[in-house]
């Protein structure tokens, strides 16, 4: 699964569907990635993202809190409009923030 570190940062191409198969993998490339080389903060990248469903919502809450316990964060990059919507309808959008696109996180 492709992901690549920038510093302190993971970031995590999504893919196409976060359902729940795909929440599992992410879970344990982002398991396996803290393991063998530590990261402090997560991008999820959905700029290819077109479904996500509960267990995206589910897997995204896991890691923020786990994350920020350990002083941390964890935002959304290149989300369409559709995910945005998702975001807002279940609340998630109170707690990640969103950017346009990844470059965005590292120009703030």
């Amino acid at each position: 699964m492709g992901y690549r570190l920038e510093g302190a940062y993971l970031v995590l191409p999504v893919g196409k569907d976060l359902d729940h198969h795909r929440a599992d993998q992410l879970q344990n490339t982002m398991n396996q990635v803290k393991k063998e080389r530590g990261f402090r903060h997560i991008i999820f990248d959905f700029k290819e993202t077109e479904f996500m469903d509960s267990s995206g919502v589910g897997m995204i809450i896991s890691r923020y809190k786990e994350t920020t316990l350990l002083g941390g964060s964890v935002c959304v990059a290149g989300a369409a409009p559709i995910i945005e919507r998702l975001f807002y309808v279940s609340g998630l959008h109170k707690i990640i923030r969103m950017y346009p696109e990844v470059e965005a996180v590292f120009h703030e």
